[in-house]
């Protein structure tokens, strides 16, 4: 049973309020981590969903972030059981005849396969990539005086633009609809400006680092961050779920991995009521329709390229992607969604039993949708990969509403804890100049709700864990390591 009292409580075992607490720990602190559900890892688990022996990530699978990033690396979380495995290209992009255009680790490789696009495409990823560890640091933290100020500044006039002006450089279809692919992750419509700055993160990320998967699922990430977190003298309490911080011990800091709601019924009148009133106006995107699968073979693609990459985008043009993403966004379904494709199992066998493969996929859906989009998803698998539905043993799906109930961050099926546009991007959840502190000094938050946003990172449990050491002790926060490509 904890304690009656400790230096700081953690609400929330996903990576970033093991992030937060790993920090708070090794500076010598008494830290709590409180989960509501009976393991850790919120966005990092791993289950049998569909069948025994087929383990399915249940959100996130491919890490680009997670490898890339400078407090994870300060962990060595590859001594504890964190085996990074990358597939011979990051990611396929699918369009409408089937034809593969790939993201291929190299830029070279990459841009050989756009032709007559290839040097401006080049021209775009090389002075980024090539000074990848100096940028990794400024994109991974919250708004500040840079530290390399004319590399951001030149990786902010590219960023800042919508993916539609982006695209603007290229001449053909192909490298527009890779990069419209990659920046859909974002769940914004692609003609807002900012979208631009989820291409070039995440297509970098690929060309510096990868996009890998962990060996076993992305289980291994959280239990890696636990083991951190144990040495330190950190302490887990699973199955309570937190309703209000009068429910838990005392401690001196609270901090909460959870999204601006929770934040606004767990600490009630500690805030104050502008702040609470601030907070309500926190905009939550659209959600995600998720499909898994138990697959008696590998995936039959039309295009075999496909069958090199563990992420594969289902998505066609530039225009495909962003007519669809506007249809959903104004409250509909398309008939040929946008669809994220990820097949483990090509770079973990491991993942399932001899010869057969795991698979899962999400759409984008209207905020808190119940619809069921299992017809529309396979489809787009079938037009792509003729006979898919014949090797499927089981499957399962959830709706938005069911992604909510499994993780209460996931408000409305949003998996991104909250709209990523430009307007909300940098100023997550508020705009303070310490957007991790809140106008009571015990409370914290440090979900993905705050800088710089979602994705398998610790970055921004980092952040929060830094606030507090300064605010309530004193102490100075853990160094960051300086990133290390991993080739």
């Amino acid at each position: 049973m904890p304690r009656e009292q400790y230096d700081a409580i953690v609400v929330g075992s996903g990576p970033n309020g093991l992030a937060a607490a790993i920090a708070l720990a090794r500076s010598g602190l008494g830290v709590l981590v409180v989960e509501a559900a009976a393991t850790v890892g919120g966005g990092t688990r791993t289950m049998e969903l569909t069948a025994p022996g087929f383990h399915h990530d249940v959100c996130a699978t491919a890490h680009p972030l997670g490898v890339a990033s400078p407090y994870f690396q300060t962990l060595a979380l590859e001594d504890v059981g964190v085996e990074w495995l990358h597939s011979a290209a990051p990611l396929a992009h699918v369009l409408g005849d089937g034809r593969a255009v790939m993201l291929e680790r190299s830029i070279a490789a990459t841009a050989a396969g756009l032709d007559r696009d290839g040097a401006a495409y080049r021209a775009l990823f090389e002075p980024f990539v090539e000074r990848w560890d100096e940028l990794v640091p400024m994109l991974l933290g919250p708004a500040r005086v840079p530290s390399a100020p004319v590399l951001m500044a030149r990786f902010g006039l590219e960023a800042l633009r919508s993916l539609r002006m982006l695209a603007r450089r290229f001449h053909g279809f192909d490298a527009p609809a890779l990069l419209a692919g990659i920046a859909a992750h974002a769940m914004v419509p692609l003609e807002s400006f900012g979208t631009a700055a989820f291409a070039l993160v995440l297509g970098g990320a690929a060309h510096a680092s990868g996009w890998p998967v962990a060996r076993g699922g992305s289980q291994a990430i959280a239990d890696a961050l636990v083991t951190r977190l144990r040495e330190a003298g950190g302490e887990i309490h699973l199955g309570q779920r937190v309703t209000r911080l009068d429910e838990l011990p005392k401690a001196r800091a609270y901090v909460l991995d959870v999204t601006p709601r929770q934040v606004v019924a767990m600490a009630g009148d500690r805030l104050p009521p502008g702040y609470r009133h601030a907070l309500g106006g926190f905009r939550y995107g659209p959600g995600v329709f998720k499909m898994d699968w138990a697959l008696s073979g590998p995936v039959p693609w039309r295009d075999p390229q496909c069958a090199r990459a563990a992420t594969v985008h289902l998505a066609g043009t530039l225009d495909d992607i962003s007519d669809a993403e506007n249809v959903m966004h104004a409250g509909s379904m398309p008939e040929r969604p946008y669809v994220l494709f990820a097949q483990a199992a090509v770079a973990d066998p491991s993942r399932a039993p001899a010869g057969m493969h795991t698979a899962w996929a999400y759409c984008h859906v209207p905020h808190g949708s119940t619809v069921d989009a299992s017809a529309a998803i396979e489809a787009q698998l079938e037009r792509a990969a003729p006979g898919f539905r014949d090797l499927v043993l089981a499957r399962a799906s959830k709706t938005a509403l069911d992604m909510q109930r499994y993780n209460e961050n996931y408000i409305g099926g949003d998996i991104n804890g909250g709209v990523s546009d430009l307007r909300q991007l940098f100023t997550r959840p508020l705009a303070r100049l310490d957007p991790y502190s809140t106008p009571a000094p015990d409370v914290f938050l440090c979900s993905s709700s705050t800088p710089p946003g979602g994705g398998v990172h610790g970055m921004c449990g980092y952040w929060a864990a830094r606030s507090v050491l300064k605010r309530v002790f004193g102490l100075p926060a853990p160094p960051l390591a300086t990133p290390r490509l991993r080739r």
